[in-house]
């Protein structure tokens, strides 16, 4: 018999992203909640416990207090157990991993006994739930949450309704949303659990229930459908004869006994799948009747990446106001009317506009701020043509003919949405358009989308090529070109393109390495014939070879670099795990990947045997290696803090459209090795230690640069990969130096620039949520992925909008005076009226002005 598996999508940190969940086993779950930090909440939040600095006798103060701390509690989505990008929206929520479950939110005390009395007399009767009882669990206010299975055939909505009617309690229609997230309590707030809670089921009984979806017109996790006469209600008052209408229960036998009616109920379309905003004419129709333009909503999804504030969740009190505020103030007041902007909200942002404060704000500012005769900036015009463009294709993806038993016609699903909207991954940064001339020549065979990785993995053999060579970095330490790049792609993605840029650079030592190798084979045959008691030649000397092969052993590898004499080694591995070779005892792989990148390294064996190897010797190993982006993630999974993450340099290549046409190589010819040979005889007659001035000033800029996103994204995640980021990419500078023969490009400036930023993107892309994770299991703050908390806000903000916005991304409150000051002593910001207080004092009502990183563009002069 198979183990039930499991699967929650949970975002298990406290104060964590609501905008980010993860997909996680039952583990992680029940670690959270045995957590002493989660107990200690809960009870602060029922009042068991007092709350620090706060008075307990201010019953405002305290709920202001509680209601904080509930909003930091981690959080799981019951519906789905996979979220697209891991971003909790709506439309991200997988179909595939639809959970058949949901959660009854019992919100009033007087019911709570009630009805943990009820759930379980109902799991045990002989009607529609009985079995269907997964999950109970009070909530944080000590109210009640009731996990159930949903009843083949039937929706979300649909089982919301019915069982809270068996129960006797009130219905909450706030509960159906797919992207539905529940707070989690303590382990001893929990009542019951079915081992089913969660649990995937068996194929069979998905496909059964898939199929009981599809027969009613409906998708095959139940959305997008309008069904009149096959939606349920359940009527346990009446004895009507139902045998045609019965549904199968979790056994697949009829759940619905005699005295339980299943009616059809009044005509509705709860989940919009007719609904009249895609149509024939480029976007222009309402959405799902509330008249907001599809160009529109597209436009505001683009806008709202543009304030920074993508994959985050706008509709959250707290901040949304000064969400929807940056959102404006980004360009969506530019190119909707404030009718149709209220549309959008209306759709949007939900919650927020059924408040007068959202009406207020978006009057308000078109009062201010609106001016149609002053020209779109050419970013604005940029978002307005996408937004154009997307509803076109959009509309033309979306048209679907359905067969009906009343004849054939054009159904419109918004769940076959092809086009994103912003939920992907950005782009990695474009390369320049100018380059280096050796970069240029290096790539000048390559196909355009491959342009970029090759870049990236020509430094490695580049720098083999050098020999005691070292350049002082501006910590004042002196570094030789220690460079290791690793190619993370997909399937058939193209990974080979870099081989023969790498084959060419090579040439030289390759040369050089045959005829070692065949001393050193010539020796190995002598060492044969000989018998044992004849004396023995010694091993050659200056045997020295660069290039050593994937499979090498350990004591092997330490052998080649005490006879290479201080050059480095050089490996090129089609296959990421051809490491594990050089295990060893243990993990040595990774400790030689750490130790490869940094300088004054000791490393060796000590052995016994006479025939053993035994040295210590300083690594210098210079690789490159590719894998699939999958393969990476699980190779480093257990290594994501220790090291080797932060000093290797990552590239990719992006994903082509299917169908797309091949790319064609150039020819890699006599020509290209010629242009080549002097860039590789620069690199290989100059020792010694170098001085690049340009590549030092370079480097201190790049520092403060990567400094100052840090301080505006308050992300120590992104700060400490930025430190080894900023010393590759000084090395590359200098080994461009070199070969250029010790002269500088203008070029090299904005190619250096750009081939950091690339590294720190897919460092952050491919590992930076896996380093969370690894952060909260050890027990350490965790941080999400970087963002310019500036400009997240409007260009007028107050203390509080910060403060809400720090609560938001997980930051604690105490460090907002410490970050105004910080910011107004840098010239970010500026306080927007005489102030004659104390510099270090600051007010929630204090309101500031932006310098940098306004929404309009300008950088004002302090």
């Amino acid at each position: 018999m198979t183990e039930t598996q499991h699967v929650i999508a949970l975002n298990p940190y406290r104060k964590g992203n609501k905008g980010k969940v993860f997909s996680n086993s039952m583990a992680v779950y029940d670690k959270v909640i045995a957590s002493p930090e989660i107990r200690k909440m809960i009870q602060q939040i029922r009042g068991e416990l007092p709350i620090p600095k706060v008075n307990a006798n201010d019953e405002k103060a305290v709920k202001k207090a509680q209601d904080r701390l509930k909003s930091e509690l981690p959080f799981f989505c019951p519906h789905y157990g996979i979220f697209k990008n891991n971003v909790r929206r709506q439309e991200n929520a997988q179909p595939e991993s639809f959970m058949f479950q949901t959660i009854i939110d019992v919100d009033d005390r007087e019911y709570v006994d009630k009805a943990i009395e009820k759930a379980r007399e109902l799991n045990c009767s002989d009607s529609i739930w009985n079995g269907s009882l997964l999950h109970l669990c009070y909530s944080a206010r000590k109210k009640l949450h009731i996990g159930i299975r949903l009843p083949v055939g039937m929706t979300i909505e649909e089982t919301q309704k019915a069982y809270c009617e068996a129960l006797g309690v009130p219905y909450d229609e706030s509960c159906i949303t797919p992207e539905r997230m529940i707070y989690l309590t303590d382990k001893d707030s929990e009542i019951y659990r079915s081992k089913m809670w969660c649990a995937v089921l068996s194929e069979k009984e998905i496909l059964m229930r898939r199929q009981a979806y599809l027969d009613r017109g409906l998708t095959v996790d139940g959305r997008a459908g309008k069904v009149n006469s096959l939606q349920f209600k359940v009527n346990s008052n009446s004895n009507d004869n139902v045998e045609n209408n019965r549904l199968s229960g979790n056994d697949g036998n009829p759940a619905v006994s005699a005295g339980s009616a299943v009616q059809p109920a009044q005509p509705g379309n709860s989940h919009g799948a007719d609904a009249p905003h895609i149509g024939d004419s480029g976007g222009n129709q309402d959405a799902g009747g509330l008249g907001a333009r599809e160009k529109n909503l597209i436009a505001f999804d683009l806008f709202t990446q543009a304030a920074g504030l993508g994959g985050m969740e706008i509709d959250t009190v707290g901040s949304r106001h000064s969400s929807l505020l940056a959102i404006m103030s980004a360009g969506a007041s530019r190119v909707m009317e404030e009718e149709e902007l209220m549309k959008v909200v209306r759709v949007k942002m939900p919650s927020y506009y059924q408040e007068n404060d959202c009406h207020q704000l978006i009057h308000d500012f078109y009062a201010k701020y609106a001016d149609n005769t002053k020209p779109m900036s050419r970013e604005v015009m940029r978002v307005n043509a996408l937004a154009e463009q997307k509803a076109s294709q959009q509309v033309n993806s979306l048209q679907l003919k359905v067969n009906r038993a009343d004849g054939n016609h054009a159904v419109q699903s918004s769940n076959l949405k092809v086009q994103s909207t912003g939920e992907d991954y950005p782009d990695p940064p474009e390369m320049p358009k100018k380059l280096p001339k050796l970069v240029e020549l290096l790539i000048s065979r390559t196909p355009e989308i491959y342009k970029p990785a090759v870049a990236h993995a020509i430094f490695p053999p580049l720098a083999t090529h050098l020999w005691k060579t070292r350049f002082r970095y501006i910590d004042n330490v002196e570094h030789e070109a220690r460079l290791m790049t690793l190619l993370l792609a997909g399937t058939g993605a193209g990974k080979s393109s870099v081989n023969r840029p790498i084959d060419f650079i090579m040439e030289d030592i390759r040369l050089r390495d045959a005829e070692n190798l065949k001393r050193e084979k010539a020796w190995k045959d002598e060492m044969l014939r000989k018998g044992a008691n004849k004396d023995k030649r010694k091993r050659p000397e200056n045997l020295i070879i660069q290039e050593i092969d994937a499979d090498m052993t350990n004591p092997a590898f330490v052998m080649r670099t005490a006879e290479a004499q201080e050059h480095f080694l050089y490996t090129s591995l089609n296959e990421l795990d051809q490491f594990d070779a050089l295990k060893g005892s243990g993990s040595q792989q990774f400790r030689i990947m750490c130790l490869a990148a940094d300088p004054g390294n000791k490393y060796g064996q000590t052995r016994v045997g006479t025939m053993s190897v035994t040295e210590r010797v300083t690594i210098r190993f210079n690789w490159n290696a590719s894998t699939t982006i999958q393969k990476g993630q699980r190779y480093f999974s257990k290594v994501l803090t220790d090291g080797p993450i932060s000093r290797i340099n990552f590239c990719t290549i992006p994903e082509r459209e299917i169908g797309e046409d091949m790319p064609v190589y150039g020819t890699y010819d006599e020509s290209y090795r010629e242009a080549l040979r002097p860039y590789i005889e620069n690199l290989n007659k100059v020792t010694g230690l170098i001085e690049c001035k340009e590549a030092f000033q370079l480097a201190l800029k790049l520092k403060d640069e990567n400094a100052e996103f840090a301080r505006l994204s308050q992300d120590r995640t992104f700060e400490n990969l930025s430190f080894r980021a900023n010393v590759i990419a000084y090395l590359k500078a200098c080994v461009l130096y070199v070969a250029n023969g010790c002269k500088w490009e203008p070029e090299i400036d904005e190619f250096i620039r750009w081939s950091e930023q690339y590294d720190l993107y897919c460092k952050m892309r491919f590992f930076g949520d896996m380093i969370a994770k690894e952060n909260f299991m050890a027990e350490k703050s965790s941080k999400r992925g970087p963002q310019n908390l500036l400009q997240i806000l409007p260009d007028n903000f107050t203390a509080a909008q910060l403060l809400a916005i720090r609560l938001e991304h997980g930051l604690d409150a105490k460090g907002t005076d410490m970050m105004i000051r910080q910011w107004l002593h840098r010239n970010y910001i500026r306080r927007a009226y005489q102030y004659t207080g104390k510099r270090d004092s600051c007010d929630s009502c204090d309101s500031f002005e932006k310098l940098k990183y306004r929404h309009d563009g300008m950088v004002i002069e302090s």
